[in-house]
Parts: structure tokens; C-alpha cells; sequence
């Protein structure tokens, strides 16, 4: 008993330094997303290639630890007698002594904060890309139609009105 004991908290010991890398990832991934945005209203390419270069190098480093993650929690799952998708962090803390279920609940605290910014700066980042699609299809679509589906503006009545002129700037003055 007491040996398996050791064996959990040594799994533990061992998840709480995944989680902890888990934790510097998703700060990377904060820093990654405001730099993307700032590059893009910047039009910086080389900072959105140094970006993607760096992205790039780092996805295999995430994907070991992953597996070490998801490698960690099966073997928990099964020291515990319970069932992979059922062992959460919640779950683990219910089994820990006093000491380690504190350190648990402090990281599953600082990783749902983190998480909860990281979907924050995600939408915000995919706003930010979706505005300048569609600023540049506008554009794109005003040079090449040169004026053919027209300029549509609304009249105070509510009602459309639609310049068809042929020209992309007016000239007169």
C-alpha cells in the first residue's frame, strides 16, 4: 500500500512539472497572439515569418510533453482504479493528500485563468484577421469589378442607393 502510495505521488510530482510547462506554453501562445496582431497591423512580414519560424520550432517540444501528459494521467488512471477519461485534475486532487492537493488545485486555478485569457486573445486575434479579410476582399473586389457592383449607400430614409460609376477614384474636383 505504501509503495503504491509513492508511486502516485511520484506520478504526481512528475504531472505537477508537465502542467507547470503546460503553463509557460499557453504564456508563450499569450505573447505569440498579441505579437501576430501587432505584426499584422504593422504589416511587419518579417516579424510574421520570424513568428511562424518560431511557432514551427516549438510545436514538437508541445507535442512530447503532450504525450508525457497524456502518458502521466493513464498511468494515474490506473494506480487510482479508474478510467482514462475519467481522470481529471479534480478527480486526482479528491485522492491526494493535503500537501499535494493544494499544489494540484493551484495549478488547475492558474491553468483555467490562462486558458480563459488564451480563448479571450484567440477571438480577439481572429476579429482582428477577419476585419482585415474583409477590408481587403472589399478592396480587392473594388479594383479588379472596377466599380461594376456599384457603391451602395443608404439615403436618410433608410433607403439604398447605388453609384454605379465605372471609375475607381473620382477625378474632378
Amino acid at each position: 500500500m505504501k509503495a503504491c502510495a509513492n508511486t502516485i505521488e511520484s506520478k504526481v510530482d512528475q504531472l505537477l512539472g508537465v502542467l507547470d510547462e503546460d503553463i509557460r506554453y499557453i504564456h508563450d501562445g499569450l505573447l505569440q497572439l498579441n505579437e501576430l496582431r501587432s505584426s499584422v497591423i504593422k504589416r511587419d512580414d518579417a516579424a510574421l515569418n520570424r513568428l511562424l519560424s518560431t511557432i514551427r520550432a516549438k510545436a514538437d517540444s508541445y507535442a512530447a510533453n503532450e504525450s508525457k501528459r497524456q502518458a502521466l494521467r493513464k498511468d494515474l488512471a490506473n494506480a487510482l482504479g479508474c478510467n482514462v477519461e475519467h481522470m481529471t485534475l479534480t478527480k486526482l486532487e479528491s485522492r491526494l493528500p493535503i500537501e499535494k492537493k493544494a499544489q494540484v488545485a493551484s495549478k488547475k486555478v492558474e491553468l483555467r485563468t490562462l486558458i480563459n485569457e488564451l480563448k479571450k486573445e484567440h477571438l480577439s486575434t481572429s476579429m482582428l484577421l477577419s476585419e482585415c479579410a474583409r477590408f481587403n476582399n472589399l478592396l480587392l473586389r473594388s479594383i479588379f469589378d472596377l466599380g461594376k457592383t456599384g457603391t451602395v449607400t443608404y439615403r436618410a430614409n433608410g433607403a439604398a442607393n447605388r453609384q454605379m460609376d465605372g471609375t475607381f477614384v473620382n477625378l474632378r474636383f
